[in-house]
């Protein structure tokens, strides 16, 4: 098992404001890794793929999982703190939510690349809720990714910490308090 203390992850469902989050944290000087998932979608939309969480979601979800694994290692050494925006349990809810039978190989990574203890989630905020591009979900299911991706976390061993609906910079300032405070 790798495990690396100072990898934090930040996610919740679709539409939670983690990338501005990200940004925010970006913006003062900390370390960031953006989230795979949209690349992916952007990607096969100007290649005209498949691998879409709303065509070939089996092997969206394969690539998904490769580049969150890829992403890992390409951080798992750093020092300090740094930020994920989404991490690889992120992959596992996916596959649950799709209904995905064959999901061992994605337990397996979950259970082999370890980020912090804490993982800070962002609920379902239905004032900054959007669809765009490559988010097609409705709030509705932005709402059920959220309980997923907790019972994922917490069924991996993740400690959540709620973030809450706050001002970008305050919601910042609560995550770096309570890293401090560990």
């Amino acid at each position: 098992m790798l495990n690396n203390k100072g990898l934090y992850v930040i996610t919740g469902g679709p539409g939670t404001g983690k990338t501005s989050l990200i940004e925010e944290l970006e913006k003062d000087g900390l370390k960031t890794v953006k989230e795979v998932a949209r690349d992916i979608i952007k990607e096969q939309q100007l290649q005209g793929g498949d691998a879409l969480p709303w065509k070939d979601t089996g092997l969206y979800t394969k690539i998904m999982l490769e580049r969150s694994v890829d992403s890992y290692l390409a951080h798992a050494k750093e020092e300090g703190v740094l930020f994920f925006d989404r991490g690889i349990p992120d992959t596992l809810a996916y596959a649950q939510l799709i209904g995905l039978n064959d999901r061992k190989y994605i337990e397996l990574a979950v259970n082999k690349y370890r980020y912090s203890e804490q993982v800070f989630i962002l609920p379902p905020w239905e004032s900054i809720y959007h669809t765009d591009k490559e988010r097609k979900q409705s709030f509705n299911e932005a709402i059920d990714t959220y309980y997923v991706m907790r019972d994922v976390y917490e069924n991996a061993g993740y400690t959540l910490i709620e973030v809450p609906q706050l001002p970008v910079e305050a919601r910042k300032d609560f995550i770096i308090d309570r890293i401090n405070s560990i």
